[in-house]
């Protein structure tokens, strides 16, 4: 499993770029947000254009209406923290 990761500024963490755009990313299976919800606005599309199988709301992301827009479109929403799940073999 490959990570990927999108930030605001470039950079690298334990050896994963960060980019500043979505595109090009191809085959994402899960999107972790770690953005508050006024911040994910301007997103919405180019998530929705990855086709993730699902989308987690880390604490803090909680977005009731992305959730929905998410939902209509057939990607699974959920509410949960990517660390805990991974810690549990939840993920």
């Amino acid at each position: 499993m490959e990570t990927l990761a999108f930030g605001l500024r470039t950079g690298t963490v334990k050896g994963v770029h960060i980019q500043t755009s979505l595109e090009g990313m191809e085959g994402v299976h899960t999107v972790a947000l770690y953005m508050r919800p006024l911040r994910q606005k301007p997103f919405y599309q180019a998530i929705l254009e990855l086709k993730p199988k699902r989308v987690i709301f880390n604490p803090g992301t909680e977005n009731a209406a992305f959730r929905k827009i998410l939902e209509d479109a057939g990607i699974e929403a959920e509410v949960a923290c990517t660390l805990v799940m991974l810690s549990v073999g939840q993920y």
